[in-house]
């Protein structure tokens, strides 16, 4: 028998199965700017965001007797909106590539610079607002959202090993898109 998570919030949840406006309101405000976040690390939109999110809260709302209690609700709302985000972007022609097998390996550690540590969120999210789609999904499941490959893969229906290779991409590429910042800023990172 699987075991329900606690939910501080469950007398909300039972108002909202009860179509309570208010309740709903409630979660709203709750999840909102967590889940906005997620969103717009994904489809990398302020406008595609708050569309996404209109519809994920609105499926919740609507689904909401589906939720069983197995992981928290945050848990489950946040997947809801992963979700959405992501068939959004498949929606737009989200593109995976996959690499040749000598692609796929992981670079020497002399071949990479190192940057410094002490960049900031807000260089890497300016960053990342500059990958593709897909570079950008794979990368924030797997940083932000702590997803493993495995999972990635079974979320976003590609290989595993397409997730790897995108996931490699993506970092290189956003460690060149850093590395070229700070060199036009003049500032040295290696």
């Amino acid at each position: 028998m699987k075991r329900k998570a606690i939910n501080i919030h469950q007398h909300l949840i039972d108002r909202c199965l009860l179509n309570d406006a208010k309740a709903q309101f409630e979660i709203y405000k709750l999840y909102y700017k967590a889940m906005y976040n997620t969103s717009l690390r994904i489809v990398g939109n302020v406008e595609d965001a708050e569309d996404v999110m209109q519809e994920a809260f609105l499926k919740v709302f609507r689904k909401i007797n589906s939720y069983e209690g197995e992981v928290s609700f945050g848990a489950w709302l946040k997947r809801i909106v992963i979700n959405h985000s992501i068939d959004y972007l498949k929606k737009r022609k989200m593109v995976f590539n996959e690499l040749s097998a000598n692609e796929n390996r992981l670079p020497d550690n002399g071949s990479e610079p190192e940057m410094e540590e002490n960049i900031s969120v807000d260089e890497i999210k300016k960053a990342m607002d500059e990958l593709s789609h897909g570079y950008r999904v794979v990368l924030s499941l797997i940083l932000f959202e702590g997803y493993d490959h495995e999972e990635v893969s079974e979320i976003l229906g590609i290989k595993n090993a397409t997730s790897r290779s995108q996931f490699l991409r993506a970092r290189n590429k956003l460690k060149e898109i850093l590395i070229n910042r700070r060199s036009k800023n003049n500032v040295a990172i290696i």
